[in-house]
């Protein structure tokens, strides 16, 4: 069973795809010709989307674990576009807060949790495809958005990993989203503003997650 994790500990969401190039600035207000969802002024489109998704398929297919994870992934779509969406929204936070997070810092979590798995990455890359459907190349926007969460609760005052941080974070994320205002493409489903997610396709904030360590090597 996946467990939950607070900011502070080694690796999130959903993970997430920080500074995705799904993500298009509009120059006027938000275009939805050809969007699979609009975050503020900025879309995700479909073509990309289905990029994301078609990585992570790839992914499925090369694991071992192969039939088993393309066989209960129905929702890809709508779970990809849930990340980029809720990326979208804690980049903007960030962005607020003045917050940063250097290639050192991001590094620093993905070698943390790396240690978790006795330095073996490929099962590391394993237990991301498949617990949260992070394909192997997204691992490294994967660690930043981690990071970058951690110091988002530290700029709020409080100590990552602490419950008084973690209902901290949720508030200035789910005030952030309504601010940008979401709008999804019916074909994924809608905005959920109280679970800050698409339906019911994940829990609320994906305030960091890690993979279960025991998960099998690929």
């Amino acid at each position: 069973m996946v467990r939950r994790r607070t900011a502070a500990v080694s690796i999130a969401a959903a993970a997430l795809l920080l500074a995705s190039p799904a993500l298009t600035a509009c120059g006027s207000g938000p275009d939805r010709t050809g969007a699979a969802a609009v975050v503020g002024d900025q879309r995700i489109t479909v073509a990309s989307l289905q990029s994301k998704v078609n990585q992570v398929r790839a992914a499925q297919k090369a694991s071992p674990q192969g039939a088993q994870l393309l066989a209960s992934g129905g929702k890809l779509s709508t779970q990809t576009l849930t990340m980029l969406v809720q990326t979208a929204v804690i980049e903007r936070a960030a962005r607020d807060a003045g917050v940063t997070v250097t290639e050192g810092e991001a590094q620093q979590d993905h070698a943390a949790a790396l240690q978790q798995f006795g330095g073996n990455q490929k099962a590391l890359d394993a237990a991301l495809l498949q617990q949260f459907g992070i394909a192997p190349a997204e691992a490294d926007t994967y660690f930043r958005t981690n990071a970058l969460l951690g110091k988002l609760i530290s700029s709020l005052g409080y100590q990552p990993g602490s419950d008084g941080g973690q209902t901290a974070l949720v508030g200035i994320l789910t005030r952030t989203a309504d601010k940008l205002g979401v709008t999804i493409n019916p074909r994924y489903g809608t905005w959920d503003s109280k679970k800050a997610s698409i339906g019911d396709t994940s829990d609320a904030w994906v305030i960091t997650k890690t993979p279960a360590s025991a998960a099998p090597a690929a």
